[in-house]
């Protein structure tokens, strides 16, 4: 068998085992129910909670929107030396790109406002629906918060979360040296460990039955290694794939992640009763660990 082929096989298999691993200890130990927090252990996992918002932060500006608008670039420079069609406004070069219209961008927007819509139809016509917690978390554990932690936003940050994962698994893929498929997987490996812990969290947050919780992180874990299997057969197979229609896919799940983090992650963190200074503190931090990884990944 192909050495290379090998590696990737490593790195299908280690991107399972090691997700499935860091996502079950928030979702399982009882230790991070917040319902049972009091005190000192609840001040624990409010910091917990502010890191792991600072990861969703970084994950979203330095990770899924990064990708989707180089990914959405290069498709259209690509056409455009075929001879496509890419408006632009008052160029005067052709190799000027700061004139060309910010496709990216809108397609990153139709995903914000998409999961935005469906938000606001069904808490129109079921009011609620989205605002409803878990019948085990108590009154008193989110007296002076906004209601926001939905199963629904829970929902719909795990599916742009693991629709993301598909094309970090698809790039580990495509590589065509060992030691460049080993390096991404690496960085994909600690990004992918910090950030289905974080997500966990938030199953646990969001009121998320465990029946529910194990099925999600089960499926999300399964992604990386769905999308490595996919970049093997592209590679095998010489294809490039449906390159532009994977921009546009990525960047719509973008959207919907920044919805998410923005409307429901950061308030819901920034409202909670701790130093404001300490919040800030274990926000930047996650963000920090995930502008680092950017680096290699």
């Amino acid at each position: 068998m192909d050495s290379l082929l090998v590696v990737k096989i490593g790195c299908l298999a280690g991107l399972l085992v090691i997700t499935l691993l860091c996502g079950l200890v928030p979702a399982q130990i009882k230790w991070f129910q917040i319902n049972m927090a009091r005190g000192k252990h609840r001040r624990i996992l409010s910091f917990i909670g502010c890191f792991a918002a600072g990861v969703f932060l970084g994950a979203c500006i330095m990770h899924m929107m990064a990708d989707a608008l180089g990914d959405i670039q290069e498709e259209l420079k690509k056409r455009q030396l075929q001879g496509g069609f890419v408006p632009k406004q008052n160029s005067t070069s052709k190799d000027d790109d700061s004139e060309v219209y910010p496709f990216g961008e809108l397609i990153i927007s139709f995903g914000f406002f998409l999961v935005f819509f469906i938000e606001s139809f069904v808490l129109h016509c079921c009011p609620r629906a989205v605002h409803a917690h878990g019948d085990h978390e108590s009154h008193d554990d989110h007296k002076g918060m906004p209601e926001s932690h939905s199963s629904f936003r829970a929902f719909v940050l795990f599916l742009s979360l693991s629709f993301h994962s598909v094309f970090e698994g698809l790039a580990i893929g495509v590589q065509k040296e060992k030691a460049d498929a080993i390096q991404l997987c690496l960085a994909v490996l600690i990004h992918k460990a910090i950030v289905v812990f974080s997500l966990s969290m938030k199953l646990v947050q969001s009121g998320t039955p465990a029946r529910w919780r194990l099925l999600y992180l089960v499926f999300f874990a399964l992604m990386s290694p769905a999308g490595i299997g996919v970049g093997i057969g592209i590679s095998l197979t010489k294809s490039d794939g449906t390159g532009l229609a994977q921009a546009v896919l990525e960047a719509v799940a973008t959207g919907t992640f920044l919805y998410v983090t923005f409307l429901e992650i950061l308030p819901y963190e920034l409202q909670s009763h701790e130093s404001p200074l300490a919040k800030l503190f274990f926000i930047s931090l996650g963000f920090s660990i995930m502008a680092i990884i950017a680096i290699w990944a």
